[in-house]
C-alpha cells in the first residue's frame, strides 16, 4: 500500500472531478490518497507520491488556487519527492497544458523524480477527462505495483 497526495489546480472544476476519480482508483487498489484543493507545501506528506492534476488558465497560467503552491515549490530541495502529472487543456490554444508543464518543470528543477511521462488530456478529444485519467492511472499502477 502506498500513500498519494493529489494536488489540484482548477478554475471550473474539471481537475477536481479528475482528482476525485483518481482518489477512487487509488482507494480501490488499497492505497491511500488525500486531495488538496488549496495546496500548501506545509500540509503535504513529503514521503508520499504526489499526483499533480491541474488545468491551464488564461494565457498559459496556473489556476489561482495552485499559484501560491507553485511559488512555495520554487528553490526547494525536492530530491526526495516522486510525482506524476496530469494536465487538462484545450489543444486549440497555443498554451495547451502549459500550467501542468510549469509545475512539472518546477518539480524537476528542484530535483524531484517524475515517475512516468505526464498525461496531457485534450478536452476537445476527451470531454470527460476523468475517463482518460483513470485509464492512465490504472495502467501505471498495473505496471508499477506501488
Amino acid at each position: 500500500m502506498a500513500k498519494f497526495e493529489i494536488i489540484v489546480g482548477s478554475v471550473l472544476g474539471a481537475s477536481e472531478y479528475v482528482a476525485d476519480a483518481l482518489q477512487e482508483v487509488l482507494l480501490k487498489n488499497t492505497h491511500s490518497a488525500e486531495i488538496h484543493l488549496t495546496p500548501k507545501l506545509a500540509d503535504l506528506d513529503h514521503n508520499t507520491n504526489w499526483i499533480i492534476c491541474t488545468s491551464t488558465h488564461g494565457a498559459g497560467d496556473l489556476p489561482d488556487n495552485i499559484q501560491p503552491f507553485a511559488e512555495q515549490l520554487k528553490n526547494q530541495n525536492l530530491s526526495k519527492h516522486t510525482f506524476l502529472v496530469i494536465g487538462l487543456g484545450d489543444s486549440s490554444y497555443d498554451t495547451y497544458c502549459h500550467g501542468s508543464i510549469q509545475l512539472e518543470n518546477i518539480m524537476l528543477s528542484g530535483g524531484a523524480t517524475l515517475l512516468h511521462p505526464a498525461l496531457h488530456i485534450d478536452v476537445l478529444n476527451h470531454p470527460i477527462p476523468e475517463d482518460a485519467a483513470v485509464a492512465w492511472l490504472n495502467n501505471w499502477l498495473k505496471n508499477n505495483e506501488q
